[in-house]
C-alpha cells in the first residue's frame, strides 16, 4: 500500500536541474511523453548525458528524486508517476 502517491508534470529547462528539490525516495515510472518536440537528458552518473527520444520511459525502483537531473528544450516535459512505500 503506498505510503504518498506521486505524480508530477515537470516541464524541462535547458539547464539541469533536480526532479525533487528535497531528498525523495520513490518507486515511480518517469516518462518522456510521445508528444515532447525533442528529446530529454537525464545527467548520467559519471556527468555525461543520457538522451530519451520522445515516448521513452522507465520504472525506477527505491530512487531518490533529488539525485536525479534533467534537461530539455523549454515546453517538453517529463511525467512522474507512483509512490513511496512502506515496507
Amino acid at each position: 500500500m503506498p505510503h504518498n502517491v506521486v505524480m508530477r508534470r515537470i516541464e524541462m529547462s535547458s539547464d539541469y536541474r533536480p526532479l525533487s528539490e528535497r531528498s525523495l525516495i520513490v518507486s515511480v515510472e518517469i516518462s518522456a511523453p510521445p508528444t515532447n518536440a525533442g528529446p530529454v537528458y537525464f545527467r548520467g552518473d559519471q556527468g555525461d548525458d543520457m538522451l530519451w527520444p520522445p515516448g521513452a520511459y522507465h520504472f525506477f525502483k527505491s530512487v531518490d528524486m533529488s539525485q536525479l537531473y534533467v534537461r530539455g528544450d523549454p515546453g517538453d516535459v517529463v511525467t512522474i508517476i507512483g509512490g513511496t512505500w512502506r515496507g
